[in-house]
């Protein structure tokens, strides 16, 4: 018989049920982001809300082991199918005021359902955009490249937050603009994976709440072979 997996110390939380009836919980803010240990940490990481964040940002020091961080995620064949494009100081702000222009030539049908974004670029001291840049391989399909995206992305979110930083890792039409892939001068077949926002929480403003998390056994199963 497979063991079963005991289910760790809860941690104080609320059971809640989606629209469509899955169930979950969140955590109380009080637990989030509890940076004591590594394990404390990846059991109550939350993202920040970019609306929440504002200076200061991180040093040039600090940038650089995110971004060390960030890049030590699983790639098989060593194949590095992704970038990083750094926004800050005045080139932040002058890609906000482009990310403007190329709002306001929209017209309003193409603008429904989107928001400016520009104006959160001017807020935030940071922002990281992660290019997913896949190769061909006989052996490593592009599928699974991306899945090592992925992981960059999810390193990097953690470091911020681990760091001390409010993160947020978001796509939006940014990610999907020609406009905006002109601008960042990316090549054929590149793509944005990930915009991050990476600042600090403004004073005053209220502690962030959990969103609703699985509970793990509902989504595993322990494989057990069929009887004979």
């Amino acid at each position: 018989m497979p063991m079963k997996s005991p289910d760790p110390a809860p941690l104080p939380h609320t059971t809640i049920t989606s629209r469509s009836g899955r169930r979950g919980f969140e955590l109380h803010p009080s637990v989030l982001n509890d940076t004591g240990d590594i394990l404390s940490f990846l059991r109550t990481r939350r993202s920040a809300d970019v609306a929440r964040m504002g200076p200061p940002g991180p040093t040039a020091e600090e940038l650089g082991l995110m971004l060390e961080i960030a890049a030590r995620a699983p790639d098989h064949g060593k194949l590095e199918p992704w970038r990083f494009i750094v926004l800050q100081g005045a080139g932040r702000e002058a890609f906000a005021e482009h990310v403007r222009d190329v709002w306001e030539a929209m017209s309003g049908d193409e603008r429904q359902g989107k928001k400016p974004l520009f104006d959160m670029m001017q807020a935030v001291p940071l922002v990281v955009f992660v290019i997913a840049r896949p190769r061909a391989h006989p052996k490593i399909h592009q599928w699974e490249q991306l899945l090592c995206v992925g992981a960059v992305c999810q390193n990097l979110l953690a470091a911020a937050t681990a760091m001390d930083y409010a993160a947020q890792w978001r796509t939006g039409w940014l990610a999907t603009d020609e406009r905006v892939a002109r601008l960042l001068g990316l090549e054929d077949g590149e793509s944005v994976a990930g915009v991050f926002y990476i600042g600090s929480i403004m004073p005053g403003t209220p502690p962030p709440q959990d969103r609703r998390r699985p509970f793990w056994r509902d989504l595993t199963t322990f494989w057990e072979p069929p009887a004979a």
